[in-house]
């Protein structure tokens, strides 16, 4: 079946979230929530996840599924905080473990942090599927802009997260600890091998060259106009340019506060003694 897509733009953090909705039957799934963060103050706010609540609420859809498609560097999820108002379960590919493994180094953690992905509800392994009323999800691992990334096939649409942007702007970086950009192609590929009609959903748009942003592509109009994965690009052509690419480009603002509450499912830490919270912030960089 063709599923009810709604996308919702974070202007803050250039994400896209997407609601997936068997309408007939009145259930949804929500990909890669935000829950809005000011690092300047601390100030956590829940603007953007009150907009996906409103929708599933005047639309009377049930949500079942709250899906990540990776732990996010640029904002921090919402996951929990959407769980707390509509229910659901969320899930993740089956690599956050090692992601935690390493963040958990990073933050100097011990074993406050289980790396067995506990925080989440479910785990995905390549190939698995899931059932949104009458809608079949199918879980493709695309890892390489972390090892945690995964798609979401779902109909005639795959929703693809940080692995291939709009075509005018290419792909994600690679250069995040335990990314790669040799398996960053290799995950492309296989994405790119779906049926050229597949309508593509991507995680972020920047708007280059200042147009509107959009968040939906097709994999035919990806082959013919991707700047770095168009057909006939060589993998170790696109793993040179990624990498150049990716030694120019800053950390992203948010990276230290989102990595600390994503690895823990939408989690933030435990509270302290005085009944807060806090993030910790490596002096020394990554």
């Amino acid at each position: 079946m063709t599923p009810e897509i709604i996308g919702l733009f974070d202007q803050r953090t250039n994400t896209v979230s997407y609601i997936i909705a068997d309408k007939d039957k009145k259930v949804a799934a929500v990909i890669d929530p935000v829950w809005d963060f000011d690092a300047a103050s601390g100030r956590l706010f829940e603007e953007s996840v009150e907009r996906i609540d409103a929708i599933l609420t005047e639309q009377s859809l049930a949500l079942e599924w709250i899906l990540e498609t990776h732990p996010h560097a640029d904002h921090l999820s919402g996951a929990q905080r959407l769980k707390d108002r509509q229910g659901g379960l969320v899930g993740i590919g089956r690599g956050i473990c090692q992601v935690q493994e390493r963040w958990r180094e990073i933050y100097h953690l011990g074993p406050e942090l289980a790396c067995d992905g506990s925080q989440f509800d479910r785990l995905f392994d390549d190939g698995e599927t899931i059932e949104v009323g009458g809608l079949t999800i199918e879980v493709m691992t695309t890892p390489g802009h972390t090892p945690a990334c995964v798609s979401y096939r779902a109909g005639d649409g795959v929703f693809v997260g940080d692995v291939i942007f709009m075509p005018d702007f290419g792909s994600a970086r690679a250069d995040f600890p335990d990314g790669d950009a040799r398996q960053l192609y290799r995950s492309a590929q296989r994405l790119l091998a779906l049926p050229e009609e597949t309508r593509m959903f991507v995680g972020h748009d920047y708007g280059p060259g200042g147009r509107e942003i959009a968040w939906e592509t097709s994999v035919a109009a990806q082959r013919r106009d991707n700047k770095h994965l168009r057909d006939g690009t060589a993998e170790d052509a696109f793993v040179a340019q990624r990498e150049a690419r990716d030694r120019e480009l800053s950390t992203p603002a948010l990276l230290l506060p989102a990595l600390q509450v994503n690895i823990r499912g939408g989690h933030l830490p435990k509270a302290e003694a005085d009944g807060r919270c806090y993030l910790k912030i490596p002096v020394d960089g990554l």
